[in-house]
């Protein structure tokens, strides 16, 4: 009998989470499996297999008390119906009482929670009685890297804890990286939002404005959008750089951007398993990153397809951005290595790991 999964996201566009679920979407549709996507926000980009059922369409701009019910009764009301075999939840979960109301109540079927950052309090409640009570007899919570999993584990005593990476379509990016693009002058690379300061581009501004690269007339490009933007553009005046740094907004391709980069610069406060990362390590472009909390540290190794720099030493993001400009053998070395490097991130792999922690065959 067919299998029948339901994906829970906010939205299939934008982050890396909603990346992460598409792209699984696509993998499980192709082994055989009905696929559901349940969307929190009526936002649609991404490229993704299988049914939607878009909650988004039955908000109302005042969001309320009794249109918030309305939803919670309406995917009820559609789980019941569907009756699926898993279900797999890709949300933040930052209310902890209503995570624990929908654990009981809403959901029905095998669930499987997801845990896409180190600061786990976006995703688990910081209060571990109560963590306990949502999460202990769920099927799973599967962290996105192992030094996430320790922390679930130490915080709160959780044993259905494992760790599965997030996938990687790296045959669709590199078809996608090969697409042209009209810039015509050299240039590092930073992707990410503006609507907080995790990617900490004011940062990463500072850094490529102390750096050798200006007067080497090597531009920075930031791929993203938010509400800090002007606040950035800011910056890059204040610090003599304003035109070098290029806004170039949201992409729904930015891996012909991260092609075309010298590197690409990962200057983020935390993350989880960065899929931007990822992604520009499977476009043939070496990394400069922090070695922020989870994520950074899995994926680079250092001096082989990037460097991995003290977490939030600014003096040594500068230099790492020197270095890998200057030093031309440990450049090509990283840009030789990119590639082969993320080989084990590969949909096909990660989604095999789903099947079997599901027994799917």
């Amino acid at each position: 009998m067919k299998k029948k999964i339901a994906l829970i996201g906010y939205r299939l566009n934008k982050g890396g989470a909603e990346r992460v679920l598409t792209t699984l979407s696509i993998f499980f549709e192709n082994q055989g499996i009905e696929v559901h996507n349940i969307i929190i926000i009526d936002d649609i980009g991404y490229p993704y297999s299988g049914k939607v059922f878009n909650l988004g369409k039955l908000k109302n701009e005042k969001n309320d008390f009794f249109n918030k019910i309305k939803r919670l009764v309406a995917i009820k009301k559609y789980l019941m119906q569907q009756n699926f075999d898993f279900i797999i939840d890709f949300r933040f979960r930052i209310k902890p009482l209503q995570e624990f109301l929908i654990a009981r109540f809403i959901f029905n079927a095998k669930t499987i929670y997801t845990v896409h950052s180190s600061t786990l309090n976006g995703y688990i409640s910081d209060f571990t009685p109560l963590a306990k009570l949502t999460y202990a007899n769920c099927y799973k919570i599967v962290a996105i890297t192992k030094a996430m999993q320790s922390m679930i584990e130490i915080k709160h005593g959780l044993k259905n804890v494992i760790t599965i990476y997030n996938p990687l379509d790296i045959q669709g990016i590199v078809n996608n990286s090969e697409k042209s693009i009209d810039l015509n002058f050299e240039y590092i690379i930073g992707v990410g939002h503006f609507n907080t300061n995790q990617k900490q581009f004011d940062k990463l501004i500072y850094a490529y404005s102390k750096s050798s690269l200006p007067e080497n007339k090597i531009a920075l490009v930031i791929l993203g959008e938010g509400l800090n933007k002007e606040n950035l553009k800011r910056i890059a005046h204040e610090n003599g750089v304003a035109n070098w740094v290029h806004f170039l907004g949201f992409k729904t391709n930015p891996y012909k951007y991260i092609k075309r980069a010298k590197f690409f610069v990962l200057s983020s406060k935390f993350e989880g398993l960065p899929m931007v990362l990822l992604e520009a390590l499977a476009c043939c472009t070496p990394v400069v990153a922090f070695d922020c909390p989870t994520g950074p540290k899995e994926v680079v190794i250092n001096e082989e397809n990037g460097l991995l720099i003290e977490d939030q030493n600014i003096e040594a993001l500068i230099n790492g951005i020197n270095v890998m400009t200057t030093n031309e053998s440990l450049y090509l070395n990283c840009k030789r290595n990119a590639f082969k490097s993320v080989q084990k991130f590969s949909v096909e792999q990660i989604g095999r790991q789903w099947l079997k922690l599901m027994e799917i065959n």
